[in-house]
């Protein structure tokens, strides 16, 4: 185990009719006027809106709005949310909707204050010193990012789908009602599960030895999660389930589950070039890329494979490498019962196009920790995930 210094400062309000309370968290804060942050319309037919609002005007909190910020989030929405805030002169940002919308928050909210163009922290060529307070009514569970201090970020101009961080952008306060997800499609559901797996998957498979206590949890959460979204599936509007799927996927990847480890991050890096360039679900390029990834890198660490043989499809028959292949195969078998795709021909990805997504996914080469990876290591996963 790795040592490290773990703080996550987001105040977490989970439960039933718990969006009441929004109004309250923020006027806490002697905060008076917000920007309210959404994508393209569904939280008007949850009735997540209108509670929101509610709750602000209670609570005689001003506000402005901008919404149709859609999946795979945009560099131009985030500057237009920039534009918006300095000329209202807003004080926090509240996010209304999933993944994109806050990590839409968060980069705007880190982009306020700076004089220069956004994009530039994602270069790294500045590092933010203030950042707006944002508060998040997550109506969709995947990203994990109503409680970490991360997002991503597509830049169409130049095909990069990249991500950023600081300790400024953890959310001062998330308010998750499982309830609210009851209307999701089954694909969304599918997708929020695939994610909270992948993360889970990327900490699991780092590489860092003797991480048993944090392997247990890993597990723990992956077992879950399979348990509940097939639960789902077949009664969408089960509470506990919602509510398990929920928790599982903030306990992904609020940073608790990543304690003692690094991480690998490849498979996401690789899967953000495809999303760039495809734009299709991240979930659903996750369910291709990540078992494409598994059987590239498996002789990395048999042992951790085979362990996951193991803890989670009890494949306890054959050689360490047997076992470790035969839980890949049932990893993507699992996906497909979800009606997940689990290969790039199966979305449409054009052959002739992995080099150039190889060329865009190598941009930030080595990626990843169990083992580096450069252009044409990139390209070999992006063939073995072809058909």
């Amino acid at each position: 185990m790795l040592n490290f210094n773990f703080c996550n400062p987001t105040r977490m309000i989970f439960g039933k009719n718990t969006i009441s309370s929004l109004g309250e968290q923020i006027s806490k804060e002697g905060l008076k006027k917000v920007i309210l942050l959404y994508g393209k319309g569904s939280i008007f037919k949850n009735g997540v809106y209108d509670e929101a609002i509610s709750s602000l005007k209670e609570n005689n909190i001003e506000y402005v709005e901008l919404s149709g910020i859609k999946p795979n989030p945009v560099l131009s929405k985030v500057r237009e949310a920039i534009g918006l805030m300095r000329e209202n002169e807003v004080e926090a940002i509240v996010a209304i909707g999933g993944g994109s919308t806050i990590d839409t928050a968060k980069a705007a909210s880190a982009g306020f204050y700076y004089e220069g163009d956004v994009w530039d922290l994602f270069e790294g060529k500045a590092v933010p010193k203030k950042a707006l307070p944002i508060f998040t009514v997550l109506t969709i569970s995947a990203t994990g990012s109503e409680m970490n201090s991360g997002g991503v970020i597509t830049n169409e101009d130049e095909d990069k789908k990249w991500g950023f961080g600081s300790p400024l952008l953890y959310p001062k306060v998330s308010i998750v009602d499982p309830s609210v997800q009851f209307s999701l499609p089954d694909n969304q559901t599918v997708n929020g599960a695939i994610d909270t797996l992948s993360h889970v998957f990327e900490l699991y498979f780092d590489g860092t030895k003797n991480t048993d206590m944090m392997d247990e949890l890993s597990e723990g959460i992956i077992r879950t999660m399979m348990k509940h979204v097939e639960i789902l599936l077949k009664h969408r509007e089960n509470y506990e389930s919602r509510a398990e799927f929920a928790w599982c996927s903030t306990l992904a990847l609020n940073g608790y589950n990543g304690t003692g480890r690094k991480g690998d991050w490849a498979s996401h890096n690789i899967e953000h070039s495809l999303s760039a360039f495809y734009d299709i679900a991240h979930g659903a390029g996750l369910a291709i890329i990540f078992p494409a990834w598994m059987k590239y890198v498996q002789q990395c660490d048999v042992k951790k494979f085979e362990r996951f043989a193991e803890k989670i499809f009890n494949i306890t028959e054959g050689t360490s490498e047997e076992k470790g292949a035969k839980a890949i195969e049932r990893l993507k078998d699992f996906y497909k019962s979800l009606g997940a795709p689990t290969t790039l021909k199966e979305i449409g990805v054009n052959k002739e196009d992995l080099p150039k997504l190889a060329d865009n996914a190598a941009m930030r080469a080595p990626i990843g920790s169990l083992k580096k990876l450069y252009r044409e290591d990139i390209l070999s996963i992006y063939e073995i995930a072809y058909e």
